[in-house]
């Protein structure tokens, strides 16, 4: 067996037993669906950062991304992984965020950097259920987009947290100067505090990470700043 294959293999039962966790927690735990929804959001989030560390073919991350969305389509279909979809609201994320990954791996693959492929996926993975967090711990500014409610506090909490993400990852990944890692931090967390606020029926799990690389490959297209 390859080693390419072995780590898809690995990945995938990785991801199997967070969905098994999460359904456990679910049905014998009783824990509310929306919380280990975010707990499968924030599991997920976080296995996907080894795909640039242990794959190195494109392939094998459509495979794997292409599986479990089949996976939830059928879990959709025949009403299964209650924990992830027995929520009271329409959300496309879980169908969406497999595209997602793939689409920013295909990013990191062709320009060889790997803030275009981490800074969107922690960004979602850490930022947006933080926002939810503390919106519900503090749910002061509300305000209806369709039928989901959403709080400043917690639009303040998603720009603080992508803040600090996009300074440590930029910092970490680029020789920029401190000047220029603030400024594309502050941009970075404003569009996508912004998306997040507009966004509904999941489809934050789209334009977060998208708003995100695209100001990325808008600075290294036109080299205002020598991100490599």
């Amino acid at each position: 067996m390859s080693r390419e294959l072995m780590y898809t293999l690995i990945l995938a039962c990785s991801f199997l037993l967070l969905f098994t966790v999460s359904e456990i927690l679910y049905h014998f735990a009783k824990v509310e669906a929306e919380k280990t929804r975010k707990l499968v959001h924030v599991g997920t989030g976080l296995l996907t950062l080894l795909f640039p560390i242990l794959l190195t073919n494109h392939w094998s991350v459509l495979l794997l991304c292409s599986s479990f969305l089949v996976i939830l389509l059928l879990s959709l279909r025949f009403d299964l992984l209650k924990s992830i979809n027995k929520i009271d609201r329409v959300s496309r994320g879980s169908l969406i965020y497999p595209f997602v990954v793939y689409i920013l791996f295909l990013a990191f693959s062709s320009y060889d950097q790997l803030l275009f492929f981490y800074l969107p996926v922690v960004v979602l993975a850490v930022s947006d259920p933080l926002a939810s967090l503390a919106g519900k711990c503090w749910p002061y500014g509300k305000y209806r987009l369709k039928n989901e409610t959403k709080t400043l506090v917690g639009s303040t909490m998603f720009f603080a947290s992508a803040f600090v993400i996009s300074v440590l990852l930029i910092a970490g990944f680029t020789e920029l100067q401190t000047s220029e890692i603030i400024m594309l931090s502050i941009l970075v967390s404003i569009i996508t505090a912004l998306v997040e606020a507009v966004s509904y029926r999941g489809y934050d799990n789209l334009f977060i990470p998208m708003s995100a690389l695209a100001i990325l490959m808008m600075f290294q297209n036109l080299e205002i700043l020598n991100l490599l």
